[in-house]
């Protein structure tokens, strides 16, 4: 078969996805949107991969914005005419696209309907919710009346779809309630790409480089946007200001990154470490050089998403900080494995708390860290991933 799999944002996952459909004799197009400020997968071929996999890169007339919501509504549509485009030009079979801004998703599937291609909608986040969640803070009755037609937006997507991958059972309900039939729905939960993102020592290059081999390291490390709070990693940099060989190592960009920038020059927070986004190859070296990996998610996040970093965490072989709503599939994960430990994201004491924690009893580091790798390695498993995505694709194929 002919398949394009999209991932606006090029996620390592996906992109290992796509490797592993084309070692299995289809021919994969893996696009992505090319000016977007977040991590990355291995978005360039591989001597070792196949020739019928290729990457195609969507460009944009400048950067995307995340934030500006007229400019963002002129980019979508900007990206929703560019992936149209590229699917016309290779015809596939089937469309798997995930991440994806619901205009330039709608015009995906709109232009997938015309050429007879099944489309299957990579549910990763509820994004109608999120934006309906930003809106009401800044503007609260438009913003209700702005977030509700997306919604209804994703929901008629959702409906319209050969299928819905959505990556948690939370997931299903709110498909159900938007009228998609329950046979077309499949739960594949997110992973990791355990091959790529294996357990590096501590003192490794990366950590030499940078001065971190020797320091006790809280790193954060992904996206800091609108459904984070930055704050939270200041509050930690500054409950272990006195403690000089602590670090708060902070790795993004963006808006939360740009606010712990401004607050980096008050006195007192020398610990605080800020760098922006690292190359996927080095994605060992940087989480092999933590002792403790952090994530965060805004309560009111609740379950509409899932931080896939805190996946990318537990191959590493260390243990987890957490503050994530507790309803949250990361949170369920990390807890009920024993990977770390989770906080409620309006809980900053308890964040604290869990930080002195861990910085306290090395056992218990090394007991979480021993756990979440043994969840990676029984459930990231891309052979049998690959059959579940493959069998799906195949009954999403137009006859």
């Amino acid at each position: 078969m002919k398949i394009l799999v999209n991932d606006h944002a090029g996620h390592p996952f996906q992109v290992q996805l796509s490797r592993a459909l084309a070692g299995r004799g289809h021919e994969v197009r893996h696009s992505f949107t090319a000016q977007l400020q977040t991590p990355r997968g291995a978005l360039e071929r591989r001597e070792a991969d196949p020739t019928n996999l290729d990457f195609f890169p969507i460009v944009l007339s400048r950067p995307f914005s995340r934030y500006g919501l007229l400019e963002r509504a002129r980019q979508e549509n900007e990206l929703g005419r560019k992936l149209s485009a590229a699917a016309r030009r290779f015809h596939p079979d089937v469309v798997v696209s995930a991440n994806t801004p619901l205009g330039a998703q709608a015009m995906l599937a709109k232009e997938c309907r015309k050429m007879g291609t099944g489309f299957v909608f990579w549910l990763q986040d509820l994004l109608g919710v999120g934006i309906r969640n930003n809106l009401e803070k800044k503007l609260p009755v438009p913003g209700k009346v702005v977030g509700r037609m997306y919604i209804g937006l994703e929901h008629r997507l959702l409906r319209q779809s050969e299928a819905v991958v959505a990556i948690t059972e939370d997931f299903v309900p709110i498909c159900r309630k938007a009228g998609v039939a329950p046979e077309r729905i499949h739960v594949v939960e997110n992973w990791a790409p355990l091959d790529e993102v294996g357990v590096v020592e501590k003192e490794n290059p990366w950590s030499r480089a940078h001065g971190l081999d020797g320091t006790f390291n809280f790193i954060y490390s992904g996206t800091l946007g609108m459904k984070h709070n930055p704050r939270l990693l200041l509050d930690l940099a500054r409950a272990f200001a006195g403690e000089k060989q602590v670090r708060v190592v902070v790795i993004s960009e963006g808006l939360g990154a740009g606010f712990l920038k401004e607050q980096k020059e008050k006195p007192g927070l020398d610990n605080l470490v800020l760098m922006g986004f690292q190359p996927f190859e080095q994605v060992p070296l940087v989480q092999g050089a933590a002792d403790v990996l952090v994530a965060i998610l805004e309560p009111d996040a609740g379950v509409f998403a899932v931080p896939s970093k805190v996946l990318t965490y537990l191959c590493a072989r260390r243990p987890l900080l957490l503050a994530v709503p507790p309803e949250n599939l990361a949170a369920r994960i990390v807890s009920g494995q024993g990977a770390g430990i989770v906080a409620a994201p309006g809980d900053g004491e308890a964040f604290i708390d869990g930080a002195r924690r861990l910085w306290r009893d090395a056992d218990l580091r090394q007991k979480m860290a021993a756990n979440g790798r043994r969840y990676a390695e029984k459930t990231f498993d891309i052979e049998r991933i690959a059959d579940r995505f493959e069998g799906i694709i195949q009954g999403a194929k137009r006859k």
